[in-house]
């Protein structure tokens, strides 16, 4: 029984300072992806860039993802992954200013390769999702008199 009781210790400590490490660096994530992913726009010759990491509501949890404000504009970026045969793919949404999802692209070089077998009705499924979650982002950002 004792010993259990240290083996669960261990587990729950691992788990409470995984969490504290994942909190703790997401300002430094989104800078890292920022960069990635004006990179990926800039080899792909497109002329949007990302500006700033918005940082959402505490609390909420509607998706696993980054949104960003796109430089000189009034829309949105939402960068996620999708899995694809089991493999993580990076995806970036563009979301107009009313909450539209205007266009998802590939941000690897094996997304641009799987992006067109992806099926149709997830890309869907995520658009209403992002859609969703895009107004709630739009709010806060009212809210706070930002972008």
């Amino acid at each position: 029984m004792k010993d259990k009781l240290i083996m669960l210790g261990w587990i729950i400590g691992l788990l409470l300072l995984i969490s504290v490490l994942w909190v703790v660096t997401q300002p430094l994530q989104s800078m890292y992806l920022l960069r990635t992913v004006n990179s990926v726009l800039s080899n792909n010759n497109d002329s949007r860039r990302v500006s700033a990491y918005i940082q959402p509501k505490t609390g909420n949890t509607n998706l696993f993802g980054y949104w960003y404000s796109i430089r000189a504009s009034q829309d949105k970026m939402f960068v996620f992954a999708a899995f694809q045969d089991g493999i993580l793919i990076p995806l970036g949404a563009f979301v107009s200013h009313d909450c539209i999802v205007k266009e998802i692209i590939p941000l690897s070089a094996h997304a641009v390769q799987v992006f067109d077998s992806f099926p149709k009705s997830i890309l869907n499924i995520y658009t209403a999702r992002i859609e969703e979650a895009a107004h709630d982002v739009t709010a806060a950002l009212t809210e706070a008199g930002g972008r």
